[in-house]
């Protein structure tokens, strides 16, 4: 498959059987070519001999897959990444967390800022509004934590995220942070 960088087929290939990884290049080709991401589409141009409603769900568990999950997935491609770009450990990385709306989604997300850019890291959809709760702000950190041991984090946030609570288990796990506040930024820099 050309379409994709050869270390993404090397992880796809490691984490799918033969038959999954073929179907995951069939979608990818369609993807690409089509440009849709509806399941009814991608079904109705699937070349698998069986009907419309078969080859649907059939996408369908294949999205579902926990081989397809973020850790399986995106964190290789994420560590490839950090390795090619040769960060020392022990550097700094700056973090940005934030929540959007998209379309009837709430997403919370947290991403790397590198070269003046958000790459996306980890994310999390939540079925409410706002994100005040410490346990899902803490639930989105905890990967990336893992993720890069043994690099020092500075995570920046916006008003929502200025909550004593929080800014407080950030410092206990010796993370640097800066949180804005309004018309004032409340940081802790170890």
């Amino acid at each position: 498959m050309k379409m994709l960088p050869e270390f993404y087929q090397n992880c796809f290939q490691n984490l799918l059987t033969a038959t999954q990884y073929m179907m995951l290049q069939i979608l990818v080709m369609l993807l690409q070519f089509h440009q849709t991401v509806t399941i009814e589409k991608l079904a109705t141009l699937f070349p698998q001999p069986i009907l419309f409603e078969s080859r649907r769900k059939s996408i369908q568990r294949f999205l579902l897959l926990p081989q397809l999950s973020i850790q399986f997935l995106w964190f290789p491609v994420v560590k490839y990444w950090v390795k090619n770009r040769q960060i020392p450990k022990g550097k700094q990385l700056i973090f940005a967390i934030d929540r959007t709306q998209w379309r009837q989604q709430n997403i919370f997300i947290i991403s790397i800022i590198e070269d003046k850019r958000a790459i996306p890291i980890y994310w999390l959809t939540l079925n409410k509004r706002g994100c005040r709760n410490l346990g899902e702000q803490k639930a989105l950190i905890r990967p990336v934590l893992r993720l890069f041991k043994g690099y020092q984090i500075l995570i920046l946030g916006d008003r929502e995220f200025h909550s004593i609570r929080f800014a407080n288990c950030l410092h206990s796990k010796e993370i640097n942070f800066v949180l804005r506040q309004k018309h004032l930024y409340i940081y802790s820099l170890l």
